[in-house]
């Protein structure tokens, strides 16, 4: 029913639920916390998150948000495409600073679980893409961090140049990866 695969940081998933197909289409549990469970995923999650991108090579992030409110996610596409970014913020993990990405779409049915401890991000690469996302806290402003998308100390392989990024005001001005305090140990 499940299909759980680490990525190169092993914390962080690949997951794809089995959908069932008949005439009228396909049928799906997207989540099923039992299921779940069986695969040693055993979250609570509280808040779903929606959004939709007009434009290909909107980014989307790097965020997180920093204890008590961290966030571990479960994030997958309803349309469109997206490069699903994970950026490891721990400092004691031997793969601090280091990225993993993964396509994601409606098409693959792949989602990707990003724990905390991790930034995240993601890149349409498709126009009308609709991205919905599971967290396992509320959002709390006064902990909502981020990571400059296209730091060099990262070098994330992005599908789109940064003259070409569809970006906010907000996700534009945030910090270079070196200037973040342990948020994480």
């Amino acid at each position: 029913m499940l299909t759980v695969t680490p990525t190169a940081i092993e914390v962080v998933k690949v997951i794809v639920p089995k959908g069932f197909a008949d005439t009228r289409g396909v049928f799906c549990e997207t989540y099923n916390h039992r299921r779940f469970v069986e695969h040693g995923i055993a979250f609570d999650f509280v808040q779903d998150n929606q959004s939709s991108s007009a434009q290909a090579g909107t980014i989307r992030g790097l965020h997180f948000q920093s204890h008590p409110a961290a966030q571990d996610k479960l994030v997958r596409v309803l349309r469109g495409r997206i490069l699903d970014v994970a950026v490891d913020l721990r400092r004691a993990s031997p793969t601090y600073g280091k990225w993993v990405a993964e396509e994601l779409s409606a098409d693959n049915g792949k989602q990707l679980l990003v724990p905390v401890g991790f930034a995240h991000g993601f890149c349409t690469l498709e126009p009308d893409t609709l991205v919905l996302y599971k967290v396992t806290g509320y959002y709390s402003p006064a902990h909502d961090l981020g990571v400059a998308w296209n730091d060099p100390d990262l070098a994330i392989d992005w599908p789109v140049t940064p003259d070409k990024a569809v970006l906010s005001d907000k996700d534009s001005k945030l910090p270079p990866f070196r200037s973040l305090p342990a948020y994480f140990e």
